[in-house]
């Protein structure tokens, strides 16, 4: 267990706070066009330019995504990045024949799995407190956290992608029961779902598909 104690967690907790306090003054909030981005006027892309992806670049979305949110820091998901053509190709034998193609064509393809042993790490990730004994010998439990979790990070992934000037393109039309094979075996990871990255081509795109309302879908009590 390596938790802070005494003074230096209080320092440590002062540093953070202030870090905090200190960007919000900085920047309240982000201004429309980084929100247009990331979210408003972004779109899912399914042909590529053959701009290659640095891997640094790769690297830099991944510290990114691993900051964000998940419950007890159990940092579920796990990635692959498919760059080589061999990795591609055993990546096709999962896809449905009209997602070869986008996947084959893209720079990257990031296949987002999750792990149920994360509780396993959890000394290191959540080191106040030894939270292992609400995950151990309750499989559906720690699946259900690990799928949850795992999601959301897939998530921050994407929007990091975006952020850092990236286009992106997530699929789920495979098998991953295939993909569990090709590249998790051995291990307790699980996929999720794909996330092709790279620089788009726009001339693939067509016209954005409707969105609820607030009031369809949104109550507030």
């Amino acid at each position: 267990m390596n938790a802070l104690v005494g003074k230096a967690l209080a320092d440590a907790r002062a540093k953070a706070q202030e870090s905090v306090r200190s960007l919000r003054l900085r920047k309240p909030a982000l201004d429309d066009d980084a929100i247009d981005l990331i979210l408003r006027d972004a779109r899912s892309h399914y042909a590529w330019t053959d701009r290659p992806v640095a891997p640094e670049l790769l690297e830099t979305i991944y510290q990114i995504t691993s900051l964000g949110p998940t419950s007890m820091n159990c940092c579920p998901a796990r990635f692959v990045f498919a760059t080589s053509l061999d990795a591609k190709q055993r990546l096709a034998k999962s896809l449905k024949e009209k997602n070869i193609e986008k996947m084959m064509e893209a720079p990257v393809t990031a296949i987002i799995g999750y792990d149920p042993e994360f509780w396993r790490e959890l000394m290191f990730l959540f080191p106040h407190e030894d939270r292992r004994p609400h995950f151990e010998g309750k499989e559906q439990h720690s699946k259900d956290t690990a799928f949850r979790n795992g999601t959301l990070q897939g998530a921050y992934f994407m929007i990091t992608a975006r952020a850092v000037g990236l286009d992106v393109g997530a699929m789920s039309g495979f098998n991953n029961k295939i993909v569990d094979e090709e590249f998790f075996s051995g291990t307790t990871i699980k996929s999720n779902f794909l996330c092709n990255l790279g620089y788009a081509d726009e001339s693939a795109l067509f016209q954005r598909l409707p969105r609820f309302a607030f009031d369809q879908v949104c109550t507030t009590l």
